[in-house]
């Protein structure tokens, strides 16, 4: 069984007492989704005050982002081991703003894929094509291109330890999202792919939808056999929007394998 996994990006927003508000919100209503995983991924400076506010919850703490290496003079720099020694579980991994705004190639992002396994961290490899990708018919080769560079690095194996995420860059803060049916489309794709290298790991690994993703349309996308949850962002600042795509994930059939 694919546990579903419902992840919230704060990304660079919010503030100690938003926050707070949140955390106040959401702590007790969440307890009722035993059968979904909940993760919540703040910005660096928030981590420690949400980890000790999810305290006695069965709400994941993950980072936005990581560097390479556990400890060097790289001011700024946030590293694998820091992360899990403030009780993080999960990393983002080449999320779109990181490949376009900062820059991040492939051979960055598969190398920041190896130092969270590395840290045992679980990594969420975010894979996706821009809008004029997608309309020049190259959504599956940017993807196997993605896959294919953090496979090359580290093996196959390395993804029974890990969640993909797909992220169609053209519906991310646009408002635009994906249909089910073309979620579901790619989302098989990459299912098939993995397949090619390992299906036992292709049957397990969770793939998640994270395309504006929001409270009236998470059904509708959980319904597809192989979206395994969401990767929330504006949706996620909202607590009681967030409980609702929390309980459409919980309330749709889980997939069996």
């Amino acid at each position: 069984m694919r546990k579903r996994l419902i992840a919230g990006n704060w990304k660079m927003h919010g503030s100690m007492s938003q926050a707070k508000e949140f955390i106040e919100t959401f702590k007790q209503p969440s307890q009722r989704f035993s059968d979904i995983d909940i993760l919540i991924l703040p910005t660096f400076v928030y981590l420690s005050f949400v980890q000790d506010a999810l305290i006695s919850t069965p709400i994941k703490l993950g980072a936005q982002d990581l560097y390479l290496g556990a400890q060097g003079a790289l001011t700024g720099a946030v590293s694998g081991p820091m992360l899990a020694d403030v009780g993080c579980q999960y990393v983002l991994i080449g999320h779109s703003e990181r490949r376009t705004i900062f820059q991040e190639n492939l051979e960055m992002v598969a190398a920041k894929f190896k130092a969270a396994i590395e840290a045992k961290l679980c990594p969420i490899l975010c894979v996706g094509e821009t809008k004029a990708q997608r309309e020049y018919d190259q959504t599956e080769k940017v993807i196997h291109e993605q896959l294919e560079s953090v496979i090359k690095l580290v093996g196959i194996h390395a993804f029974q330890q890990a969640v993909i995420a797909y992220e169609p860059v053209w519906a991310i803060g646009t408002g635009l999202t994906a249909s089910p049916e073309q979620a579901q489309v790619v989302h098989r794709f990459i299912r098939e792919l993995i397949a090619k290298n390992q299906v036992d790991i292709a049957r397990t690994i969770r793939i998640l939808y994270g395309g504006s993703m929001k409270a009236e349309n998470a059904a509708a996308l959980f319904k597809m056999p192989d979206i395994d949850g969401g990767l929330i962002g504006g949706a996620s600042l909202d607590a009681v929007q967030f409980l609702k795509i929390c309980e459409a994930g919980s309330l749709t059939t889980s997939h069996v394998e």
